[in-house]
């Protein structure tokens, strides 16, 4: 199991070497043309990092609803199993 987990760390050490490499290859500045003719210079990889985040927010955001819609039903489903109220119950009388 030791191997698993050492295998997990060198992907993981692998995917962050070759996104650094990818960011610092990526430095040169961009033009982002906004409206009313007003522009921004920022390095490209800066843009594509804040354009990432956006997309991740916005895809959290969107099954946002429907883990809340989920967990609603759930609640409702288990006050469906509880019994409505108490069962009135009398011992019967000794022998």
């Amino acid at each position: 199991m030791k191997i698993v987990t050492y295998l997990s760390w060198l992907l993981r050490g692998l995917i962050f070497l070759a996104l650094l490499l990818f960011a610092l290859k990526n430095t040169d500045p961009v033009t982002l043309h906004l409206f009313l003719g007003e522009t921004w210079q920022m390095p490209l990889i800066l843009v594509l990092l804040a354009f990432f985040a956006l997309g991740t927010a916005l895809g959290v955001l969107a099954c946002l609803a429907r883990l809340l819609r989920q967990r609603l039903e759930i609640i409702g489903l288990k006050r469906g199993l509880r019994p409505k109220s108490p069962v009135d119950w009398t011992p019967p009388p000794p022998e």
